[in-house]
């Protein structure tokens, strides 16, 4: 009998730590001081509850992690602080890919924190830090539901520090209460962290996530219970002044040289712990990267995602509305214009703004944001008003409804363009079912019918098997002047399937089949575009990835075009309008292992082409001289080839970038981008030195110039510069 007794004692324990993991973590206020050097030798780190178990994630979730990790949480009355040790089974060397800061990539090691601090299992922040003592931080969006939903362009002050033993890594990290939000009072927040390993291709997180659903998933934290409810943090305002001198020069209108020195900033007020108003005056984009060129194969407008500092804190509430295509609210609109004369877009200078934004309380989240622009006499372009309003409230266990107001008006004539719209955005608490559903109406003068936009999305999500559909619906007069909608007039269904399989493989993770279809209409020229395709994908369990894809296109010319889109419209040989095409084409596309050093992917496809053939390949090739520099290389090659009389094209991209991370605080990188479509090299080098948290000076130099290839040998020709750029920018972080 006593083993009896012994084995459910034994149990009964078992079950009692299992339990108390699934409740949460407690955590305590430090009775003395913790000082951030990687050693735990403080007492409150011995009396602090451990977080451990960790479950694994990839390859497989339905064991306990190969290496062991454990966390401990205390704070003060300004600081929470994280101590976390990642167990290895021996010696080993560590993946990273580079010194820089807001890192991404695949199988490198790392530790990660995420805090729900609204308990709205929607919205979130994420810090993680490397063995290098490399950090990042993001804000996490919608739930979590995809990859795209973490924004790793948004910045704050944090401390960490890590060393790296015989057998472990541990790293110890202080988040300031004034750095997140959070509503005070509250008695608990939720949480969970999650490691990457790269010797054993391995991620673990400690509220367990089916590997079907994205490891941001919000659905499944746990939750951090304070032993008593937090208090206000106290007054919370930050000024970041900057200071730039800049020299420009356009060569391609031959304005003289243009020198000047800028003097402007932000400043982040806490209205509430949870409720943050941002100001700015004259601000500053200079030091924004780049965007990274594509080719443009397609009769519309390319998406670019927001990279401005001002815009991002909450920047979901507000650009979160609409779908993919069509996108309400677009914030790239504000400080950007399009010079008529030569339809190139252009910098609009920001006098000021303001924007306020953040939580009322766990239901309801708020927005407020008007920003006025310069006004532009060279383009007889009048200063303009930008002013939106967003309210979301949370409804039952993940979901939410939301309604958005724009307006965008003239102080000159009193032009205006507005829009209003409804959001409902659907999140169940078992993760199986996710979608959209929306309706907008834009104003202005004039066009009173068919302005609206409506979309019905939803999504079925289990492991082994995803069920997808989406049906849209836009008018002929939806006109949102602030928003990104390269398309109007449509209709469009689009289902999607693909079944997944989990095999029992020391090479493959996962495959399967899948099938979509995409198909749009207008009432006046009945359908014109489809596209049908069956593909399969594979996942390697050392990270590769193949995919592969049969499909086949419609499209119909209800316009005149020329599909091989010449940058000299004068040169273009149009279908006829009113012609239809059908064709076919093979697309493969593979990833290969992210933990090595050289890592390279590329995407090919091969077959016809409106009344022609096409063959593409677009891909990257980057090799890791670890930690200090990353030289890497974007292309695109298609050759279209059309019978006469119409165009024949070689589309050329290429962008090598030279990245140096010297130290964690100096950074250099040079890009450059040769795009024979736009007739045009860039060449962007910023050396950037990070002093302080969040304080950083930055020398950038721009430089653009034509660039043509013979028709005859391919030989590439640097020709006269067309626009060049220094600026040197001091950026200072001020806490008051």
């Amino acid at each position: 009998m006593r083993p009896f007794f012994l084995f459910l004692l034994i149990s009964f324990g078992i079950t009692a730590i299992v339990c108390a993991q699934n409740s949460g973590l407690h955590i305590k206020k430090a009775l003395g001081k913790i000082a951030v050097d990687g050693e735990m030798n403080e007492p409150d780190w011995d009396a602090a509850e451990v977080a451990g178990q960790f479950k694994q994630y990839f390859p497989f979730d339905s064991s306990y992690s190969k290496v062991r990790t454990e966390v401990r949480l205390t704070y003060d009355d300004h600081f929470i602080y994280v101590f976390a040790t990642m167990h290895n089974l021996g010696p080993r060397k560590y993946v990273t890919t580079s010194l820089r800061r807001d890192f991404s990539g695949g199988f490198i090691d790392v530790f990660n924190i995420i805090l729900d601090t609204y308990k709205d299992r929607t919205n979130a922040f994420q810090f993680g830090v490397t063995p290098f003592g490399v950090q990042r931080e993001g804000l996490i969006s919608n739930g979590g539901s995809s990859g795209d939903d973490l924004s790793l362009d948004w910045d704050n002050k944090w401390y960490s520090e890590t060393k790296i033993l015989d057998d472990r890594w541990v790293c110890e990290i202080a988040i300031p209460f004034k750095t997140i939000r959070y509503k005070h009072g509250l008695s608990s927040w939720h949480i969970n962290f999650y490691r990457t390993d790269s010797y054993y291709t391995e991620r673990s997180t400690w509220a367990p996530i089916s590997r079907a659903y994205p490891i941001l998933n919000l659905a499944t934290l746990r939750e951090l219970i304070w032993d008593k409810p937090l208090e206000h943090p106290g007054v919370n305002v930050s000024v970041i002044p900057y200071m730039a001198g800049k020299s420009l020069q356009d060569f391609e209108n031959g304005t003289p040289q243009d020198k000047n020195v800028d003097i402007g900033g932000d400043a982040k007020i806490a209205v509430s712990p949870a409720l943050n108003l941002d100001l700015t005056a004259n601000p500053d984009f200079s030091q924004v990267e780049v965007d990274q060129q594509v080719t443009n194969l397609n009769r519309f407008e390319i998406f670019y995602p927001e990279k401005r500092q001002f815009f991002l804190e909450n920047g979901d509430l507000f650009a979160n509305f609409g779908y993919s295509n069509m996108r309400p609210f677009f914030s790239r609109r504000i400080g950007v214009t399009r010079d008529p004369s030569t339809g190139q877009n252009i910098q609009n200078r920001i006098y000021g703004g303001m924007r306020l934004s953040g939580k009322i309380n766990n239901n309801w989240r708020v927005g407020l944001m008007t920003m006025q622009a310069a006004e532009d006499k060279s383009i007889n372009l009048p200063s303009i008003n930008y002013t939106v309003a967003a309210v979301q409230r949370k409804i039952f266990a993940r979901s939410n409804i939301g309604v958005i107001l724009i307006n965008k008006q003239s102080f000159k004539d009193s032009a205006y363009s507005r829009l209003i719209g409804i959001d409902y955005n659907l999140a169940s608490r078992n993760n199986k079912w996710t979608g959209k559903a929306f309706y907008h109406r834009s104003f202005d003068q004039g066009k009173k019918d068919s302005s609206y936009a409506s979309t019905a999305q939803l999504t079925y999500q289990v492991p082994s098997l995803e069920l997808d559909f989406l049906a849209q619906s836009v008018g002929a007069n939806y006109n949102p002047e602030v928003g990104y909608t390269p398309r109007t007039n449509f209709n469009r269904i689009a289902p999607e399937a693909y079944y997944n399989f989990y095999p029992k493989s020391r090479i493959i993770n996962n495959h399967g089949p899948g099938t979509d279809v995409d198909v749009i209409w207008t009432q006046q020229n009945g359908t014109t575009d489809w596209d049908a395709n069956i593909w399969y994908r594979i996942t390697f369990q050392n990270s590769a990835t193949f995919f592969t894809r049969i499909r086949q296109d419609y499209g119909l010319a209800y316009f005149a075009f020329d599909p091989t889109f010449p940058a000299d419209a004068t040169k273009a040989v149009n279908l006829p309008a009113g012609s239809s095409y059908h064709w076919n084409s093979v697309i493969l596309n593979f990833q290969s292992n992210a933990r090595l050093r050289l890592f390279y992917g590329f995407q090919s496809r091969i077959g016809q082409y409106y009344n022609g053939q096409r063959q593409n390949i677009d891909g990257f090739i980057s090799y890791r001289f670890q930690p200090h520099a990353v030289i890497s290389v974007n292309y695109s090659y298609n050759r279209i080839r059309l019978p006469l009389p119409y165009n024949s094209v070689d589309l050329v991209l290429i962008g090598p970038k030279f990245d140096f991370t010297f130290s964690r605080k100096l950074f250099w990188t040079t890009y450059l981008q040769y795009n024979n479509q736009i007739n045009n090299l860039n060449i962007n080098s910023r050396l950037q030195w990070r002093f302080k948290p969040v304080s950083d000076l930055y020398l950038v130099y721009t430089d653009n110039y034509f660039a043509e290839a013979s028709s005859h040998d391919q030989v590439f020709y640097v020709g006269q510069p067309k626009l060049r750029a220094l600026v040197l920018k001091l950026t200072y972080w001020i806490n008051m």
